[in-house]
């Protein structure tokens, strides 16, 4: 696989680095233009923007990255499927036209649509009556997912805030969590290489798997040809840094010098009202080879 989309400098990791970020292509909340406005004041020289299943915001956040000095990485998180467990597998310096990405977004685009209906079918039957064309306005031209539903169950004055409605309606068992067949992990991760990107496995702490699990996910992740995974994703615990590093080195242990998994970072910025996942909030701990070192020679690895 080539890594050859965009090769960087010396000067682009010298300030913070931030490698997933949603704007309003997704389920963000700040147009593309803004989003890169705000990466800029908070020091970010080198960002990548990976809305969910898709790269619409990506000419706009080009234009703005120009404009502020930024150098942007054209990304995507795409949603697949580890057995019957959901995981994310974030493409980093992809070629945002070439037909291996469009075919992704378009299998996802069918897929998220019915899962938009039927949730919206579900919610009716509750009585929330105008759910779906509710999420949409919200969504706008993004790709409409359960954080529209919740904005819109909040404005429509039937619940305080997102969070509860994600805890009475659409979080994991409840009405909101439609069950949807994504591709496989190994799919996404032959889709993002046929792009000429890095797929990095995001954030794995999320996921609510034991160790043992958590470790045969980042072994089956490697096996299938993932390149890097996110041992940072927003504020974090140091020791849960430490726990993934670990498990990274032990499923690295079976294979050849060389062969361990790559690490990435990135706040998983959403809005601007959640400092926990604020842009340019994370840094790599010393001594791992950052992924940015694909496309970069000589890049500092204790950022």
């Amino acid at each position: 696989m080539a890594h050859s989309r965009l090769q960087l400098t010396d000067e682009t990791v010298t300030g913070q680095v931030d490698l997933h970020c949603h704007s309003t292509a997704s389920d963000g909340i700040l147009s593309p233009e803004a989003l890169v406005s705000r990466a800029k004041s908070a020091g970010v020289t080198l960002l990548a923007l990976t809305d969910h299943d898709t790269v619409a915001g990506f000419a706009e956040a080009q234009v703005a990255a120009e404009k502020e000095g930024v150098t942007l990485l054209p990304g995507i998180e795409l949603t697949a499927c580890w057995g019957r467990r959901v995981v994310h597998i974030v493409g980093l310096n992809i070629d945002p036209a070439s037909a291996a990405i469009e075919d992704a977004i378009e299998e996802r685009d069918r897929l998220r649509h019915a899962r938009a209906m039927e949730i919206a079918a579900r919610m009716e039957k509750r009585g929330f009556a105008g759910a779906l064309e509710g999420a949409r306005q919200h969504a706008g031209d993004g790709v409409i997912g359960r954080p529209h539903f919740a904005r819109w169950l909040v404005e429509a004055g039937h619940l305080p805030d997102e969070a509860k409605a994600f805890k009475r309606y659409l979080g994991a068992g409840k009405i909101g969590d439609v069950t949807v067949a994504w591709p496989d992990m190994a799919d996404t991760v032959a889709s993002i290489h046929a792009a000429g990107g890095a797929a990095v496995l995001a954030h794995p702490l999320k996921y609510g798997l034991t160790r043992i699990r958590l470790q045969s996910l980042l072994s089956e992740f490697q096996d299938v040809g993932g390149d890097a995974v996110e041992v940072v994703c927003g504020q974090q615990n140091p020791v849960q840094t430490r726990e993934i590093l670990a498990l990274l080195e032990r499923v690295g242990e079976a294979r050849d010098p060389g062969g361990q998994l790559l690490a990435s970072l990135g706040s998983d910025f959403h809005q601007p009202d959640q400092p926990w996942r604020a842009l340019g909030c994370v840094r790599l701990p010393a001594g791992v080879e950052p992924v940015w070192n694909l496309w970069q020679t000589g890049a500092t690895q204790d950022q």
